[in-house]
């Protein structure tokens, strides 16, 4: 295609804009219908307040553990300080803040590169036409290039529905006007667990209702426990094989909600002041004109794609939740650069999955890279393995860790890095240098003759290495 193809992005989360950002980069006229504000879901309703609102409950949960490390707060009378407090509406005030001036940073790097924004929902007419509704009416946009990068939304069920008061969905609790005194957590996965341990830490008592054996069940194994294991050492009750039935309002003699009652699939009830829901998320495809125009749709609702991106109406891509492909920004990110990259002529790589790094934002995180244990277990590679737990690092017992470890997974006879899994606070960034190594394929011999420095917690990582050098 020319430089000045005709591109237009329907969704400005990750996907979107990043695509339009790559569009822009190579020459195209870009627009984006956006109906949410600029960032999406991610920015706006899930990763940035989840994680500022994580981020608060460990701040909190450092000042409590300082005794540890003989540090004591005082009073101005000299009094010691038993109690750290979290005061939830100017925490909520801070997060939506911080997800405003993010979304607002993306409006002005769009701004910057020539991208037209356009408020309203969008309906796909064909392969190169798109219809914007707004406030002053439908406007209809040609199009070379369509990208579609509507997200997902919260999943609900005919049984629990979401008032926004009481029982309530990930992206209603940034409206709470104190912190809950018993929080009943339906669905122990990523979101579930990170926003369990999130208002553990602001001080709420918490349930957290698990379907499955442990926590996690998606996750490797040996970290799922280590966090189930510090989720009730810190006082989380976890009810492990557990299914919910129903989520019901509990309401006092004048009609006034004052509880939830969460009935279990067994019988049980549990009674608590709020309940979230965690139970997964659906695609934002419907209602678009999709099917109408030829997009091919698999039966969960998410458009089907391939590993550039494309759908099954020539010249209209997807990226995102909406594709089902992997629910991270990351990923939604890169397809929506890929897609571009492949549209407009410029070189591209199609989507890796197997070097995606991910994490999960507990106490400790989880960092995970490329090969996982069930892909060990499951066979077909001979893979060598070895666990290194991280309370041995001189500077994690500076800081006072005690939970935790680094795992690597290599590939017999070579010695390549296939994988890794990180348990530490803030694996995000510790995760980086085992993807830099799973993506370049290094042995594990490069990774172990690497300088770090000392004392480190990547020293570990480095020690983890040394342990798999093959002597035979």
């Amino acid at each position: 295609m020319n430089g000045r193809s005709q591109v237009v992005i329907v969704g400005g989360g990750p996907g979107g804009y990043e695509a339009a950002l790559v569009a822009a980069h190579l020459g195209a006229s870009v627009t984006v219908i956006d109906s949410d504000g600029l960032g999406g879901a991610a920015v706006l309703t899930d990763c940035v307040p989840s994680k500022t609102l994580i981020s608060t409950a460990d701040y909190l949960g450092q000042l409590e553990t300082s005794t540890h490390l003989g540090v004591h707060l005082v009073d101005h009378e000299g009094d010691e300080m038993v109690d750290a407090s979290a005061n939830l509406p100017e925490v909520n005030a801070r997060v939506l803040a911080l997800a405003a001036a993010q979304s607002e940073d993306i409006a002005g790097r769009l701004d910057e590169v020539g991208v037209r924004v356009i408020r309203g929902t969008a309906y796909v007419l064909n392969a190169g036409r798109v219809a914007a509704d707004t406030e002053a009416g439908r406007e209809e946009i040609e199009a070379d290039v369509i990208l579609l990068a509507t997200g997902a939304a919260p999943r609900v069920m005919a049984s629990a529905q979401p008032d926004g008061e009481r029982i309530l969905t990930w992206q209603q609790i940034y409206d709470l006007p104190s912190l809950p005194e018993h929080l009943i957590v339906v669905g122990s996965g990523v979101t579930g667990a990170e926003l369990a341990q999130a208002y553990l830490g602001l001080g709420s008592r918490v349930t957290l209702v698990s379907s499955r054996d442990r926590v996690l069940p998606g996750e490797d194994a040996d970290a799922a426990t280590v966090i189930e294991e510090v989720f009730t050492r810190r006082g989380m009750t976890v009810l492990s094989r557990s299914r919910m039935q129903a989520v019901e309002v509990v309401r006092d003699e004048a009609g006034a909600a004052s509880g939830v009652a969460v009935t279990l699939e067994d019988g049980r009830v549990i009674a608590g002041s709020h309940a979230l829901l965690a139970v997964g998320s659906v695609p934002r495809t419907r209602g678009l004109g999709l099917e109408e125009a030829g997009v091919e749709l698999s039966p969960s609702g998410h458009i089907v794609v391939d590993r550039v991106s494309r759908t099954s109406l020539r010249g209209v891509y997807a990226a995102g939740d909406c594709t089902g492909v992997l629910p991270l920004a990351s990923v939604a990110a890169m397809q929506g650069r890929i897609a571009m990259a492949h549209a407009l002529g410029d070189a591209v790589s199609p989507l890796n999955l197997h070097v995606v790094s991910a994490n999960i934002f507990t106490d400790p995180e989880i960092a995970t890279v490329g090969l996982s244990q069930k892909a060990v277990e499951a066979g077909g590679l001979a893979v060598r393995t070895t666990i290194l737990p991280l309370a041995r690092n001189p500077r994690a017992k500076m800081l006072g860790i005690t939970d935790g470890f680094v795992k690597l997974f290599a590939e017999s006879g070579s010695g390549t890095l296939l994988g890794g899994v990180v348990v530490a606070p803030r694996a995000s960034e510790l995760i980086f240098p085992l993807t830099i190594g799973v993506t370049l394929r290094l042995n594990v011999d490069q990774v172990a003759s690497t300088f770090t420095v000392y004392p480190s917690l990547t020293g570990s990582i480095a020690e983890a290495a040394r342990r798999l050098h093959a002597t035979s």
